[in-house]
């Protein structure tokens, strides 16, 4: 998968009436990640801040300007998440988590592989207005072009002595919730990466047992943007409420699958233009990757903020997109995803456990054409018994793709349900990790 970006101007504050992109994705080339000379040239120096001042950091207020929200899933505040940090009991620690453990992402692996000191100048900025002394950057160890770029960026950034703090490198497991804040701080500790929602958390005692700030590669890119052109440059694109661009992963039936780059409010049906549009009639897309949820084909026109996916029950996550064609079983599809999700659940609670576990056999059932109503009352049932009652998060977003599956294939499952089949030709070939790469278990 490669990106769409191709553009070799510099990234420049904007002094025409309508702002451009690609702004994170501007000259990048995959497989020739920018030198450090050569990301000088294209971004300039670091804009180093100093130290917060009277009890407040520049940087931190410029962030809080800016509107940027964390692009890892969360979308939560990054001004307020920074400022939390720095306000906790002990030195802080900066953890640049570049794990992506969805299948269907490659945003962030693209960014560590074609502009590591882009991510590293947003990972040391953090450090500085914190009082941070270490940052760690968290990478999937399957990930190898993207470790390769960012062990190189850091040892020419160390031979610079261009940074304030040292960064640690770590290799992470290849399962899908090892990078959950939470199981990242608990692999970085030495322990198991699994997640959990019992306090602390990570912002309050973390590696360590220090104030520990997790933070998106993505995230952190826009934050060495911010930190050089300000935030009124960000808001330039966006909306009010979301502002700036984001990164999206668009596969599925397109015509150049890869990552995209695109303004915050843009529709649906633009960010699949960005990757030269549907290749055919469209059942359905999924939004926000396999922890996200399907929307019907008739919802191309909806913007691309949280707001307005919440609204349609799905949300923008870490930015998965996924066109799925029409003519083939969507049942099949979701029953193969949910498996694999059943599969990556950490075995720390019942609901997680046997009640994902049971989700997949079921819609296995539906898409085989060997169900009965019972089988789809007991599905509802533990649609609506799940959330909310596992150790974390987990089991509560795999139900929601389960729920959303239900309700946009509704017609196929009809169809399964009178003929013992849909009419419909095999889902395709959705990106699910080879099982015996996380045979290697949590560690």
């Amino acid at each position: 998968m490669t990106t769409t970006a191709r553009a070799t101007s510099p990234v420049r504050p904007s002094t025409r009436s309508k702002p451009s992109l690609p702004r994170l994705l501007a000259g990048v080339q995959p497989d020739a990640p920018l030198s450090l000379e050569e990301h000088f040239a294209r971004y300039g120096g670091v804009p180093w801040q100093g130290p917060p001042r009277r009890g407040m950091s520049p940087l931190i207020t410029m962030i809080d300007a800016s509107g940027l929200r964390g692009r890892g899933g969360g979308a939560f505040p990054t001004g307020r998440k920074l400022r939390t940090v720095a306000a906790g009991r002990g030195r802080p620690v900066v953890v640049a988590n570049g794990t992506e453990g969805e299948p269907a992402s490659f945003k962030d692996k693209l960014l560590l592989a074609a502009v590591p000191h882009l991510v590293l100048d947003g990972a040391a900025l953090a450090a500085e207005a914190i009082g941070a002394d270490e940052v760690v950057v968290a990478i999937d160890r399957c990930a190898r072009a993207s470790l390769r770029a960012t062990a190189h960026a850091i040892g020419t950034r160390q031979r610079a002595r261009l940074d304030p703090v040292p960064f640690r490198l770590v290799e992470t497991p290849s399962r899908y919730v090892a990078g959950e804040e939470s199981a990242l701080v608990a692999f970085v500790d030495g322990k198991p990466a699994q997640p959990t929602a019992v306090p602390p958390r990570p912002y309050e005692r973390g590696i360590g047992g220090r104030p520990t700030l997790v933070q998106n590669v993505e995230t952190l890119a826009h934050i060495a943007l911010v930190a050089r052109y300000g935030p009124d440059w960000f808001r330039e694109l966006g909306t009010e409420d979301e502002p700036g661009s984001t990164l999206v992963t668009v596969s599925g039936a397109v015509a150049r699958p890869g990552v995209c780059e695109v303004r915050l409010g843009a529709r649906l049906s633009d960010a699949l233009a960005g990757a030269g549009g549907p290749t055919c009639d469209l059942a359905a897309v999924l939004v926000g990757g396999y922890y996200g949820s399907w929307l019907p084909a008739d919802a191309l026109d909806v913007p691309l903020t949280n707001a307005a996916l919440r609204a349609r029950g799905a949300g923008l996550g870490c930015g998965v997109l996924y066109a799925f064609p029409a003519g083939h079983c969507g049942v099949a599809a979701s029953a193969r995803i949910l498996h694999y999700l059943a599969g990556e659940s950490a075995g720390q609670c019942g609901p997680c456990t046997f009640g994902l576990r049971a989700v997949a056999d079921t819609m296995q059932k539906i898409a085989d054409g060997r169900h009965d109503a019972n089988d789809l009352q007991r599905l509802d049932r533990w649609l609506n018994e799940i959330p909310g009652r596992g150790a974390c998060s987990y089991p509560d977003g795999v139900v929601r793709f389960a729920a959303s599956a239900l309700q946009v294939f509704g017609t196929e499952i009809a169809r399964h349900g009178e003929r013992g089949r849909c009419l419909s030709g095999d889902p395709p070939p959705m990106p699910l990790p080879d099982p015996r790469v996380a045979a290697g278990g949590w560690r």
